[in-house]
């Protein structure tokens, strides 16, 4: 299993990574009550984010938003964000604690916000418990594959968005999916053979290299990642069923 953090630059329609961090868990500890043995890492996957986040701020990378799931939506990430003067949008775990009035959060009175009267499609603003700024909120439902109504909350501190711009820059998220799926097809990341740390790390970059490439040849040909492989491998079937013909013939 291959635990790995990465950022994803995405413009127009264009999406290349631009940092990445593998997950490694040197410490080993036991835990007291399964008395099994556990491993861990030195730093969290919050310190990573942020360590890639000034990455690209110090690169000087052009962008205007993060975007990030509910396992990054702490408020130490989001002071973080706004302090390197970029703004967020995150999903948020419906245990999340929201006050919708200045008078609430100053009286500390904060509301789940599954609990929260929230209309799909509407935009509310408020204060997130353990953040001092104001930010917006909505609710988005929708329907699952199996035919269940999946909620999801989002949460963005530019104050100058409406509901639209919200949501549609935050299903650019998922252009992080897509990549992840371009690295395991196309770049063949979970297909090496390595076993240590330093072979395995050299494999995986090599792969992001090589889905970067396959990106860059795809803005090029105007052909997406999996199109592109496709014709590449029609073209060398063809070509290795050509050179076998020949083999037949001189034999």
């Amino acid at each position: 299993m291959i635990n790995l953090l990465n950022a994803l630059y995405y413009s127009g329609d264009t999406s290349i990574p631009v940092a990445f961090e593998l997950v490694k868990k040197p410490i080993q500890y036991s835990n007291i009550k399964t008395k099994k043995r556990r491993r861990k890492s030195e730093i969290t996957k919050n310190e990573m984010l942020r360590e890639m986040i000034t990455t690209c701020v110090r690169n000087d990378l052009k962008f205007h938003f993060v975007l990030f799931d509910s396992w990054f939506s702490s408020k130490e990430n989001f002071n973080f964000i706004r302090h390197k003067g970029k703004h967020f949008i995150s999903a948020l775990k419906n245990n999340r604690l929201v006050a919708t009035s200045n008078e609430d959060r100053k009286n500390k009175c904060f509301t789940q916000i599954n609990d929260i009267d929230l209309p799909e499609n509407t935009l509310i603003q408020g204060w997130l418990k353990g953040y001092d700024e104001p930010l917006l909120f909505l609710r988005q439902v929708f329907k699952n594959k199996d035919g269940s109504t999946g909620i999801l909350h989002l949460v963005c501190s530019d104050l100058t968005c409406d509901h639209n711009a919200i949501t549609t820059i935050y299903k650019k998220r998922w252009k992080v999916e897509v990549f992840h799926k371009s690295l395991k097809s196309n770049a063949n990341l979970a297909k090496s053979p390595t076993r240590t740390l330093r072979t395995q790390s050299n494999h995986i970059f090599m792969s992001i290299f090589a889905a970067f490439r396959l990106e860059c040849l795809s803005i090029k040909n105007n052909l997406n990642p999996f199109a592109l492989c496709r014709k590449l491998l029609i073209n060398a079937s063809r070509s290795a069923y050509e050179e076998l013909r020949r083999f037949q013939v001189v034999a």
